[in-house]
C-alpha cells in the first residue's frame, strides 16, 4: 500500500513564527533590568515636624526642632535602595519655654556653639513589610556618632490641590542621650533623677518632589 503524505502549506510560516517568538523571549530574558527610578523628596518645613519627648520628674517634656534640611531618595518599587540624609540646626530647639531652651543650648546639653548641628545619614534598609521598613543609619549628636535604627512608614504620595507632588513619611526611634555625651542631670531628694535618659524621637515628614 502506498502512503500518501499531505504537506501543510502553512507549516513553514508557523515554524517561522514560533522561532521569532522564541528569539523575542530570549532577548527579553537576557536584557538588563531597567534601573529603579527613585524620586527625591525635600522636607517641607511648614508640614514637617521633628519632635522628641523625654521624661522630666514624673511626666515628660515635648519639644521639636524648627530648622532643618535633608533629602529622601525613594522608589516604592525598590525600597531597599532608599537613601536619606538630614541635618538639624541644634539651636532651633523649641520646648515652649525659653529659659529651658537656653539651658538645652548650653554646654550642659547640646553645646550649640561647638556642635551646631545634629546629622543623620542612612546606611541601609531592612525588614520591608508592605509600606513599613527599618531604616538603618548613623546619627551624630553633640559630636558623637552612633548607629541607629528607625521604624519608617511610607504614607503615600500624590498631588495637592495646586498640582504640587508630595509624599508622606513617618519615622520613630528611641535613643539613650548618654550614648551621645548628653549626661547632665540633677539628683532628686527621693534619690531619682530629674531628667530621663531615653529620648523618643518622631519625624512626620511631608516631602516635595525635587525636579
Amino acid at each position: 500500500m502506498n502512503t500518501v503524505v499531505i504537506m501543510d502549506r502553512w507549516a513553514p510560516a508557523r515554524i517561522f513564527s514560533v522561532r521569532v517568538a522564541a528569539v523575542a523571549v530570549a532577548l527579553l530574558v537576557a536584557a538588563p533590568a531597567q534601573p529603579a527610578r527613585a524620586a527625591t523628596w525635600t522636607p517641607e518645613k511648614s508640614h514637617t515636624n521633628i519632635g522628641f519627648s523625654v521624661r522630666h520628674l514624673f511626666t515628660s517634656v515635648q519639644g521639636k526642632f524648627t530648622e532643618f534640611n535633608g533629602s529622601i531618595e525613594f522608589d516604592p518599587a525598590d525600597p531597599l535602595a532608599t537613601v536619606v540624609k538630614g541635618s538639624i540646626v541644634a539651636a532651633s530647639i523649641d520646648t515652649g519655654n525659653e529659659k529651658r531652651d537656653k539651658h538645652l543650648r548650653s554646654s550642659d546639653f547640646f553645646n550649640v556653639e561647638k556642635y551646631p548641628s545634629l546629622d543623620f545619614k542612612s546606611t541601609g534598609v531592612t525588614g520591608v513589610e508592605g509600606n513599613r521598613a527599618t531604616l538603618e543609619g548613623k546619627l551624630t549628636i553633640h559630636g558623637v556618632t552612633r548607629p541607629v535604627q528607625l521604624d519608617v512608614t511610607f504614607l503615600g504620595e500624590g498631588k495637592d490641590p495646586w498640582g504640587n507632588r508630595l509624599a508622606g513619611f513617618k519615622a520613630t526611634v528611641t535613643i539613650d542621650r548618654k550614648d551621645f555625651g548628653l549626661t547632665w542631670n540633677e539628683t532628686l531628694e527621693t534619690g531619682g533623677l530629674l531628667v530621663g535618659d531615653e529620648v523618643e524621637i518622631r519625624l512626620d515628614v511631608e516631602g516635595a518632589l525635587s525636579e
